[in-house]
């Protein structure tokens, strides 16, 4: 009975941190790809989109992590501190007789914050000569205009036609912010063609990883202890990827002496490796690739938070995290973060353990 008991526990436990992990760095690596391309601010506007309440709430929480600087999301907002950003509805302007009224009523709310979705009706024709309007009107009384908002059609073209339309108007401060179906891609096109956009609001595309909606980590054991010695275990497959690493294992960063990251070593804990030579590693698989470095610098990767059940990590805050996660990016050459055919970046095992691992195929 305690048997059974033990392996639906560990079940549970399984599914649960699967769920966390899998979810939020899902998350959290598509809005660093998003906010790399976006050359502006970004905002999370995911919740309408999102797989549920809680996907949206911890969705909103992972992309804050990966870039994103604002979220339209007011429960995470206050649950995890993060600030709140919006802009004005089309059914708010849709329940108004006319555009214009709609955004004068909207301006007496917000006069300094004042962000106008032009794209309802027209949006060069009614949408930014109406928001023109209310600007100087909110200008003439000592108030600052935030900007406009483009939600549809060409981006692009809007975005500039807009930009020249709001300069000639004495609005060079104006800000222009975009939304509607953008991810990373749409970014770089728009990048490509000279958009004058500001800052961005990323909803669906960002809040579903799409097209990637799910990511695939598991949960397998590496070695487990019996009379106090670490049995290690690995799980087998046909498809090379599914085979496991056995032991317990760290990570060490390789740095090469401009301070950007080289590769990734995974080897056992407390195996005995020197540092202060030239250090060689190999593919895993293709092992005649092998790489030397010289001149270097390693930082072992793994922190630990728990000791016996207890907590021993000092946990940081949001912005912390976000913040260490963007340092991290950025020791790494855009060749590897780069959208189309990025440079594959060296992740390899170190002797001892590629030595263990092959001990355990050949045992079969």
């Amino acid at each position: 009975m305690q048997k059974d008991k033990s392996i639906a526990v560990t079940t549970k436990n399984e599914t649960a941190l699967l769920n966390i992990i899998n979810h939020q760095t899902l998350i959290a690596t598509k809005a660093m790809r998003i906010a790399g391309e976006a050359g502006g601010l970004v905002a999370e506007f995911g919740l309408r989109r999102a797989q549920g309440p809680d996907a949206g709430i911890y969705g909103s929480r992972a992309a804050i992590i990966g870039g994103a600087e604002s979220t339209s999301n007011v429960l995470a907002g206050q649950m995890f501190g993060i600030k709140v950003t919006g802009t004005i509805a089309h059914s708010f302007v849709m329940s108004f007789e006319t555009e214009l009224e709609a955004f004068k009523k909207y301006a007496s709310v917000y006069p300094n914050d004042c962000l106008l979705i032009v794209d309802t009706y027209d949006t060069l024709k009614s949408g930014v000569p109406n928001a023109i309007t209310v600007f100087k009107e909110l200008k003439a009384k000592g108030h600052k205009p935030l900007g406009i908002r483009l939600d549809s059609g060409d981006l692009a073209y809007l975005s500039k036609t807009a930009r020249v339309m709001l300069d000639e108007a004495d609005m060079q401060d104006v800000k222009i912010f975009a939304s509607g179906d953008i991810d990373e891609k749409v970014l770089t096109a728009l990048k490509i063609q000279g958009a004058k956009i500001d800052a961005y609001g990323i909803g669906t595309k960002l809040i579903t990883a799409e097209p990637h909606p799910a990511l695939g980590g598991v949960y397998k054991l590496s070695g487990m202890y019996n009379g106090g010695e670490l049995v290690p275990k690995m799980k087998i497959s046909d498809a090379p990827v599914k085979i496991t690493n056995p032991g317990f294992k760290t990570i060490y960063r390789i740095y090469k002496s401009d301070g950007m990251a080289a590769a990734d070593l995974i080897a056992l804990r407390g195996e005995n490796l020197n540092f202060t030579k030239p250090l060689t590693i190999f593919h895993p698989l293709e092992t005649w690739k092998r790489k030397t470095f010289e001149n270097y610098c390693v930082k072992d990767l793994p922190v630990q938070i728990f000791k016996k059940g207890e907590l021993v990590y000092n946990l940081p805050t949001l912005s912390e995290i976000a913040a260490y996660a963007k340092k991290s990016r950025e020791e790494f050459w855009e060749e590897y973060t780069r959208l189309i055919n990025p440079h594959v970046y060296k992740v390899d095992l170190s002797q001892e353990l590629y030595d263990l691992k092959a001990e355990l195929l050949n045992r079969g």
